[in-house]
């Protein structure tokens, strides 16, 4: 059964940066396109970037530029570098296969407040 651990996640104030970091037990990913997913309050989960199994990132537009999705393989690990944070980052971030195959971990939460 695959586990997705996500961590890294606080409070930080406008412009600051955090950086998530997801395990994933129990299954070899390294074939898998990966992905970051934000929940913020009362609305849908939705992609924030992704990377395939040969580092080809992809990223939606409210966070390219700023956030920065990588991988290691042999750790079995997802990272997302976080900067120049803004107040609408705000949200439970989840990481998961692009297809959400997996059963979703308990995320990681992203204040973003002065």
């Amino acid at each position: 059964q695959v586990q997705l651990v996500e961590s890294g996640g606080g409070l930080v104030q406008p412009g600051g940066s955090l950086r998530l970091s997801c395990v994933v037990s129990g299954s070899r990913f390294s074939s898998n396109t990966m992905g970051w997913y934000r929940q913020a309050p009362g609305t849908q989960r939705e992609l924030v970037a992704s990377i395939t199994s040969r580092q080809y990132t992809n990223y939606d537009d409210s966070v390219k530029g700023r956030f920065t999705i990588s991988r290691d393989n042999a750790k079995n690990m997802v990272y997302l570098q976080m900067n120049s944070l803004k107040p609408e980052d705000t949200g439970i971030y989840y990481c998961n296969d692009l297809y959400g195959i997996w059963s979703w971990g308990q995320g990681t939460q992203v204040t973003v407040s002065s």
